[in-house]
């Protein structure tokens, strides 16, 4: 008995001594190539993707040793992702960790072999991208926040911040497929708020001046900017003009916040891309993308930017303030 007892304890040391080693094996043999597929400019990329390296390391994986980035940038033209998807697959790269619903239907079309993991804030289910949540099917999955059915409640927040807002501009790219969805969901928001909604079509940086000439004659009181990658791209700009014309934001952006938006409400995009990390992890250790179903978000986040509230005479109201997740001072 005494034996027997010492064989398991030994047994069971070695095997304790053994993970780290295993671990490391699953990492051993030829560099992986990760090819990212980014809607947006480099510069604005980088703070979001870094949640994906950030995921990556966590799970034993080190840049330069175990895998390397190939990256292709569409700088918020949304028309050249199919060749930048093209490009990665000629590359023979690993898997493909796509950015927006465009970015990973390019990617989608571009191959049928090469795993997919996409971090979308659209409707997977209704762009075509998957058959379902809980069974993606072929070679894609990956995060969704479903981020257009947050627009309702963004717009209510913005109210409860702003009481005295009664008119709102928003921003949209006709170009972006889950536009449509969003400026619906704004428009039945606004209705029962009793604010009145104008939309704003941009389709390029050239017509920026244009809108916020239009924004600023119709006397609004807020500006509602979604998640469109033309938007994020140039999101520096946008907050900085918004501020000028005195005009508060409600982002769905977190990153707009982070360089001067008024109030972001949604989900982090580094966290999902940290969390998409974990499926590149399975899928480079052999698992299927079909066998991994699509995630959605737990938790949403409320950011207020009380340096901006200060610098355009704001007040936001204490019961907002406390429901947040974190203030910018």
């Amino acid at each position: 008995m005494r034996r027997a007892i010492v064989v398991s304890l030994l047994a069971l040391a070695l095997g304790l001594l053994a993970a780290p080693l295993a671990a490391d094996a699953q990492h051993a043999g030829k560099v992986l190539r990760i090819g990212r597929l980014s809607p947006l400019s480099a510069s604005a990329d980088a703070s979001i993707f870094l949640g994906f390296r950030q995921g990556l390391h966590e799970l034993g994986w080190v840049e330069g040793k175990h895998f390397t980035v190939e990256s292709r940038f569409a700088e918020g033209r949304l028309d050249r992702l199919p060749e930048l998807a093209a490009d990665l697959v000629r590359l023979k790269v690993d898997v493909i960790v796509s950015g927006s619903t465009p970015g990973a239907l390019a990617a989608k079309h571009a191959t049928s072999t090469i795993p997919i993991v996409m971090v979308t804030t659209g409707d997977p289910v209704a762009s075509g991208l998957v058959v379902s949540l809980a069974r993606p099917g072929g070679n894609l999955t990956g995060m969704t926040a479903l981020g257009q059915e947050l627009t309702g409640k963004r717009l209510q927040l913005f109210k409860e911040a702003l009481p005295s807002v009664s008119r709102v501009a928003v921003l949209s790219d006709p170009a972006y497929p889950d536009s449509g969805p969003t400026v619906k969901g704004a428009m039945a928001a606004a209705r029962a708020l009793g604010v009145r909604l104008r939309v704003f079509e941009i389709r390029d940086p050239a017509g920026f001046e244009e809108a916020f000439r239009g924004i600023v004659s119709d006397r609004t009181g807020g500006l509602l900017v979604s998640d469109d990658p033309l938007f994020n791209t140039h999101r520096r700009r946008i907050v900085e003009r918004a501020i000028k014309s005195r005009l508060p934001t409600m982002c769905a952006l977190l990153e707009c916040v982070d360089v001067g938006g008024l109030i972001f409400y949604g989900a982090s995009l580094p966290d999902m891309y940290r969390r998409a990390a974990t499926y590149v992890d399975k899928i480079l250790k052999g698992t299927k993308p079909e066998d991994l179903p699509v995630e959605q978000p737990t938790k949403f986040e409320l950011v207020i930017n009380l340096k901006t509230a200060k610098a355009l005479g704001l007040t936001i109201p204490q019961a907002v303030l406390i429901r947040a997740d974190r203030v910018v001072q």
